[in-house]
């Protein structure tokens, strides 16, 4: 059989390579670690078994992400719950301060990023650690463009606020790499 003649590809098989920025997607959503595991097994279940709708050529994480998040969504308005922690007790004991001591250690920027908004955290987590596009991000979200350039650029304003950096003054001195991308990507993409 020629090259010519082979099938398509099946993206069922590029699956596997999707796991890791899914997980990432998903505890960022969840904020927790087993959730975000159980929130990935049943995307990628509805993913299997809708790969018909899946239109070849197109974008698959980007298909996989919007999956992830209208599930996370469809079960946080069906259940109508969130564990109250409104002094961030419980949420600081599950976070372990780094070895190093940069700048800017993560545990400050975490600390910081958990005071966005959801609708900003996502936008970052899309646009910067992820490396979406705002189109990609706004077609995801199920909002406009501008409107995922704003939340974007006020995410990073208020990061900026919270961690004392003056227009991004040091922004990127100390930083570690999650953080950095999350802030180098959509400081970036906004211009």
């Amino acid at each position: 059989m020629s090259g010519a003649d082979a099938p398509p590809p099946d993206p069922r098989e590029e699956l596997p390579d999707h796991l890791p920025a899914l997980r990432a997607f998903a505890i960022s959503l969840t904020r927790d670690a087993t959730q975000a595991d159980d929130l990935v097994q049943d995307t990628i279940v509805k993913a299997w078994s809708n790969f018909d709708k899946f239109t070849p050529g197109s974008n698959l994480r980007a298909w996989l992400f919007t999956i992830l998040r209208n599930t996370f969504f469809s079960a946080k308005r069906k259940t109508k719950r969130e564990v109250p922690d409104p002094d961030g007790i419980h949420t600081a004991g599950l976070y372990e301060k780094p070895a190093h001591d940069g700048r800017l250690a993560f545990s400050d920027f975490q600390t910081a990023f958990d005071k966005l908004t959801p609708e900003q955290r996502e936008v970052l987590i899309l646009v910067g650690a992820s490396g979406f596009s705002y189109e990609e991000a706004a077609e995801m979200t199920g909002v406009a463009v501008g409107t995922v350039k704003s939340r974007a650029n006020r995410a990073r304003q208020k990061l900026c606020e919270l961690l004392d950096l003056k227009d991004g003054e040091g922004m990127f001195s100390g930083v570690d790499g999650a953080a950095g991308a999350v802030l180098s990507r959509s400081r970036t993409q906004a211009a």
